[in-house]
């Protein structure tokens, strides 16, 4: 009993302590699972296109039109080129802003997005990200609209804390005994009981079916938040300190002029080596010595199975390539994070379910609050109900 007194105050200061980032989490969270899903039906007109047989125009000339659409001040950095018919190929631009920034909006000086009807070259619409709602809610989810490396550390930290708290709220909840009195108040909500019961279970009951759903969030959320984690869960998966070996690979400028369209030899051959592919994300060299980097990705929502391709930027030479299944463990779990993070592992039904967990988890800091001041109200009346002999 004292044990688990002991761990109750545990739980309820840590509580008090990240409930307000934990909420915010939570919230942002939910919101942003189904950011796919409501963007394309929002933006439809911008973001989808009509298919002809004529075939998708040359990519160097459809980057040339999207790069006249954003401005010659703002250089494209990565396009997505879809294979599925009717999708408007996006081309971006983005550029951080200040390191020493305390806030996202001085962080981040430009992030804009083209898109680009691929028959015709046409561009359907131009958004900007910088200040684009979900891509708010992602960034206050990601470092609470701060800088990251002022925010995230707090993040990381009420991250850390709740995870504490799930494991803590466990043992509070575990009964002493498992009778069928028990067994109802564990597992099912009264929903007919006077508040400050229903409340109780409001707060029990869904955290504990979610407790699985919210710890796989929360590890996922604390892979990015610190890089001993991520290493942490990168040897747990590879059974291997040893970093993986990247090959390092440069264009060459002796080549340059070698051919005139060396973007579209590179694409051309991606669309051959990259054949099971969903999407081509392309991304373009800024120095004279880097390569142009394909990735083929083959979930048509997930990012975590892809081959990577690198082509020398002047004659779109295939230079080197590193494919998914070659990868070990631990660059398949951590390279898996965000797919989990978000539920699309595992599809709509994973995406439903991590919307359910997030919407629980930003519930507890709330209905935790009530239990506490409810129990707070009683203290502060039992001495005068004692003194007056009621």
């Amino acid at each position: 009993m004292a044990l688990k007194k002991l761990i109750g105050k545990i739980h309820l200061w840590l509580g008090l302590s990240s409930g307000l980032v934990v909420f915010i989490l939570g919230i942002t969270g939910c919101i942003y699972v189904f950011q796919k899903e409501i963007k394309e039906y929002i933006r439809k007109d911008i973001m989808f296109v009509t298919p002809t047989n004529t075939g998708s125009q040359p990519l160097s000339v459809l980057k040339q039109k999207a790069q006249a659409a954003l401005g010659g001040d703002k250089p494209i950095n990565f396009s997505v080129c879809y294979k599925q018919p009717g999708k408007a190929w996006e081309f971006s631009a983005y550029k951080a802003g200040d390191e020493k920034a305390i806030s996202y909006f001085d962080a981040l000086a430009y992030y804009k997005v083209a898109y680009v009807d691929p028959y015709t070259g046409k561009v359907t619409g131009v958004i900007d990200y910088k200040y684009e709602f979900f891509n708010l809610v992602k960034s206050l989810h990601w470092s609470l609209l701060l800088n990251t490396p002022y925010g995230q550390p707090i993040v990381g930290v009420a991250t850390l804390i709740f995870v504490i708290m799930l494991i803590t709220g466990m043992i509070l909840w575990w009964p002493k005994k498992w009778n069928r009195a028990n067994y109802k108040k564990s597992f099912k909500i009264k929903w007919d009981a006077k508040f400050k019961r229903l409340n109780y279970d409001l707060h029990n009951v869904p955290g504990f079916y979610a407790l699985l759903f919210t710890t796989v969030i929360s590890l996922t959320g604390l892979v990015w938040a610190f890089k001993w984690f991520q290493q942490l869960v990168y040897v747990a998966a590879a059974l291997s300190i040893t970093p993986p070996a990247n090959p390092v690979v440069k264009s060459q400028e002796t080549h340059i002029g070698a051919v005139t369209a060396p973007l579209d030899i590179a694409f051309a051959k991606s669309l051959n080596v990259l054949s099971d592919a969903k999407r081509i994300g392309i991304s373009y060299p800024v120095g004279k010595e880097q390569t142009i980097y394909a990735y083929g990705y083959r979930g048509e929502e997930t990012y975590y199975n892809y081959d990577q391709l690198q082509f020398d930027q002047y004659t779109g030479k295939l230079l080197a390539r590193q494919n998914y299944k070659e990868k070990n463990r631990g660059e398949k779990l951590v390279g898996m994070n965000y797919d989990i993070h978000v539920g699309a592992v595992l599809g709509l039904p994973g995406k439903i379910l991590a919307f359910i967990a997030s919407l629980i988890a930003a519930s507890l800091p709330v209905t935790g609050t009530l239990i506490w001041i409810g129990r707070k109200r009683k203290k502060k009346y039992r001495p005068f109900i004692k003194e007056n002999g009621y």
